[in-house]
């Protein structure tokens, strides 16, 4: 059984949500993470797992999308999470990639998240680009203990292993797929079988051969045979160590 821990199956590019989930699982795809952006967003991700069994969702604020913050979102996020059925509370983090919001916000609100997360006793979802050391830094200063993924990493082997030690594994996508990806290649080479998840980060992210396409849960099954051919294992020991990664750092994932 293959997972993907990391798709927005509620943007509108999905038309035909239960005939890809359908197809999924035909080839081995079993169950989805959905993490959500927005306050907005919030009610179609759990309407979502409400009308698939195979689908977990996390709710969070996105710092893409910060422009559009409110501080009443973080009670109403709070609410949230007491009176719905989620995995992790994400996507949340840091971006500094150009025209992102205030970065001063972004970590304001990912330590304000960080601490709703340890109060709920839930594990997060992290998105970092180019960010890594700064969630390092504020995940220490929230004194955040539940642990979860980092998703997309693209970060070094250092980098990883001090997330490791916060008790998160790193998501795995289409990045390594590329040829031209060399750093993350090896730093997918160098990590234990314990370190990673696999994701698609559909609808983008797209996975090298996809390029202009759509990106959907499909890809998994080819990032898992480009994990399973750099590490010089088989696709299905890949698949069993990866569902493992995720029962223990998102450990109600099948309860939902």
């Amino acid at each position: 059984m293959l997972i993907d821990t990391h798709c927005h199956l509620d943007f509108s590019v999905f038309k035909d949500l239960s005939a890809l989930l359908v197809a999924s699982r035909s080839i081995g795809v079993a169950h989805f993470i959905v993490p959500s952006t927005t306050a907005e967003s919030w009610s179609g991700v759990v309407a979502l797992q409400k009308q698939h069994s195979e689908i977990s969702v996390a709710l969070g604020l996105h710092p893409y999308f910060l422009d559009s913050f409110k501080h009443h979102h973080l009670e109403q996020l709070e609410a949230a999470l007491l009176t719905n059925d989620v995995v992790a509370v994400g996507e949340i983090g840091l971006d500094k990639w150009p025209r992102m919001p205030d970065y001063e916000l972004q970590q304001e609100v990912l330590l304000a998240q960080l601490k709703i997360a340890q109060k709920h006793h839930l594990p997060v979802i992290l998105h970092a680009r180019k960010s890594e050391d700064d969630l390092l830094k504020v995940i220490r200063q929230a004194r955040f203990s539940r642990g979860g993924i980092v998703h997309a990493f693209n970060g070094s082997l250092e980098q990883a292993k001090r997330f490791k030690k916060l008790g998160f594994v790193l998501g795995i996508g289409g990045t390594v797929t590329y040829p031209r990806a060399k750093k993350a290649q090896r730093v997918l080479q160098a990590l234990a079988d314990e370190d990673f998840v696999l994701e698609t980060d559909s609808p983008d992210m797209p996975v090298s051969g996809y390029q202009g396409q759509v990106n959907t849960p499909l890809r998994v099954v080819d990032i898992a045979r480009v994990v399973a051919n750099l590490r010089q294992q088989s696709v299905a020991d890949v698949a069993r160590y990866t569902s493992a990664n995720l029962q223990r750092v998102l450990p109600n994932w099948h309860k939902v």
